[in-house]
């Protein structure tokens, strides 16, 4: 496929060959990005997560009850700090 796109660009010079071909392959990316992807997006199944286990142990739940200010190391001030919480 590759050599038949290559040898059916008009041009005769490999440079402008090159630049045909990035523009080509930029349009075919933006096609898939902007006008593919974003149709078939609701039909794949990304956001369908659900994790099963037989584990009688993998009882743990992450909570977040109201925000403890703990320091925060990026902006020199306040956070919430993510708690654990474990069954009993």
């Amino acid at each position: 496929m590759y050599s038949w796109l290559w040898r059916h660009i008009p041009f005769k010079q490999w440079q402008l060959k090159a630049l045909v071909s990035g523009v080509l392959a930029l349009g075919v990316a933006a096609l898939l990005w902007y006008q593919v992807f974003p149709a078939v997006e609701p039909i794949l199944p990304f956001d369908d997560v659900q994790v099963e286990t037989n584990d009688p142990g993998a009882d743990i739940t992450i909570e977040s009850p109201a925000p403890s200010m703990a320091p925060s190391a990026k902006t020199g001030g306040t956070s919430p700090a993510p708690q654990v919480v474990l069954p009993s």
